[in-house]
């Protein structure tokens, strides 16, 4: 990397970038010249506690952060800020904060003006194509169109408010279950310090029911895990929370008592000393008109989910095949191959 840092260049990009409260604060170039890197710095005088909102004593530094952006000159750019902890001296325990900019989400590796740029390239293309043409990750691009925000408002503006937005059960499941498994994998690391190998061995059979995703357990299953429970009562109570959420979604309920009972469900995760889910409840407090608004009609695309998935896993089987026609043949004969040449088959 080679770095250019001209006051009067730095201020140029700076106004370039029109981030509020970022300033750039040196330019690299990478050798091959086909990337570019702005690192910035936040221009606020002071961070506030995230939970008293007072202004918090500096606390070092935060892991710097690197996201991908809008190109410069046809290049790649990347931006990077080490944002700035604190710490609070007016709450009980002396919480951190972490600074956030509101140029980038705080799971993403975007910033937001690209994440824009991405979702108009999708516009009569494939995820798979922008993700070729701009050489990002395909889960990624992927990521745009699940419960995100400029998406929702590309709906509603295309509708005009005619049709509800539906944030897809499937993904929301998939959002509590991805808390509880990073719950479960910091406990087991936990209970492996902890305990004999002899000790650890007898959980296997726990720790490979829970790997299941399972929402409910049979009789002796319960017995299976409650082993495991009994050592970590904190994923006890963040798997009963877990089903009891999805208790929820298995009811025939109208939106409004579906807003209620997760409104309850927030509350008493709250109130409990689990962690895990707190990413999840923002989340889940911030589209609970669009989650909600599944309980309209309880639709979900879980069978269009689980098809993607069989063609995928049948494009590897048929790696090889040279004809076209070929892999539609084999498609047609391995998803409705039954149904369409040997119905009576199908019958039992």
């Amino acid at each position: 990397m080679v770095n250019n840092d001209s006051p009067a260049i730095l201020n140029f990009v700076t106004s370039l970038l029109n981030f509020p409260d970022t300033a750039v604060i040196e330019i690299l170039h990478s050798s091959d010249g086909r990337e570019i890197t702005l690192v910035v710095k936040s221009t606020h005088e002071t961070l506030p506690c995230r939970i008293c909102n007072k202004p918090t004593h500096g606390h070092g530094l935060g892991r710097t952060l690197r996201f991908r952006h809008l190109s410069l000159l046809g290049k790649e750019t990347y931006i990077e800020i080490t944002p700035r902890r604190g710490i609070c001296t007016d709450c009980d325990d002396h919480p951190t904060t972490t600074e956030r900019m509101g140029w980038y989400e705080r799971s993403s590796k975007m910033t937001k003006p690209y994440e824009q740029h991405l979702l108009f390239e999708l516009v009569n293309s494939t995820v798979a194509d922008v993700s070729r043409k701009e050489g990002t990750d395909y889960h990624a691009v992927e990521a745009l169109c699940d419960l995100y925000e400029g998406y929702m408002n590309a709906c509603k503006e295309v509708f005009d408010n005619k049709v509800p937005v539906v944030a897809d059960r499937f993904h929301v499941r998939k959002l509590y279950r991805k808390s509880l498994v990073t719950l479960r994998k910091s406990e087991l690391t936990r209970l492996k310090k902890q305990l004999t190998t002899d000790e650890y061995a007898e959980l296997k059979p726990a720790i490979a029911l829970l790997k299941k995703h399972k929402d409910y357990f049979t009789e002796e299953e319960k017995s299976i895990v409650e082993k495991l429970f009994s050592l970590s009562p904190k994923l006890k109570s963040a798997y009963q929370f877990s089903r009891e959420l999805s208790g929820i979604f298995d009811s025939h309920i109208t939106p409004t008592e579906a807003k209620e009972k997760i409104t309850h469900w927030i509350s008493a995760v709250t109130r409990s000393s689990l962690k895990c889910f707190n990413h999840f409840i923002q989340t889940l407090i911030k589209y609970q008109t669009q989650i909600t608004n599944y309980f309209i009609h309880c639709n979900n695309s879980g069978f269009v989910e689980g098809f993607n998935n069989k063609v995928k896993v049948l494009k590897r089987r048929c790696y090889g095949l040279a004809s076209a026609t070929r892999l539609f043949q084999r498609l047609i004969v391995d998803t409705v191959g039954v149904i369409r040449f040997a119905p009576g088959v199908a019958a039992f």
